[in-house]
């Protein structure tokens, strides 16, 4: 997930960001790992990034799993799964995340752009070093779905 050249929803002064929770059949999920010279640099995180203006969430997911991960999947396949957020206190700008779990992908997910993806166990996302809203996120994905 990425977050440059962040734009903020002027009226909240907050940004909207939109992850995948990719679920394979036999129950491992993907990760992706922040680049080197990136915020969160070799964290593990779900993929994803921010809503540009004029989209709805659903349409952002779509788009950033292709850039990505070189992947097509459809809304339809794109369930809400859980959201996590920061306060102006913890960052200086305010980030919301909407994680959506997906169940289906045509093609072969690939680190497109930088970093490295790895398939893991539920037990395994959660021991992995992630940044704070990813840590809150798998969290909660995992004890509610």
């Amino acid at each position: 997930m990425h977050l440059v050249g962040k734009k903020t929803d002027m009226a909240s002064g907050w940004i909207a960001v939109v992850a995948g929770a990719l679920m394979r059949d036999d129950g491992h999920w993907l990760m992706h790992r922040r680049p080197p010279g990136k915020h969160h640099a070799g964290l593990w995180e779900f993929p994803g990034g921010k809503v540009e203006a004029n989209e709805m969430p659903i349409e952002s997911l779509v788009r950033e799993l292709t850039e990505e991960l070189g992947i097509v999947c459809h809304a339809d396949a794109c369930v809400p799964a859980i959201f996590a957020e920061t306060t102006p206190e913890t960052e200086a700008q305010a980030i919301v995340i909407l994680l959506y779990k997906v169940s289906r992908w045509e093609g072969i997910p690939a680190a497109l752009e930088g970093g490295e993806i790895g398939w893991f166990t539920r037990p395994e996302v959660l021991a992995l070093d992630k940044p704070p809203l990813d840590v809150s996120l798998a969290q909660s994905l995992f004890q509610f779905h």
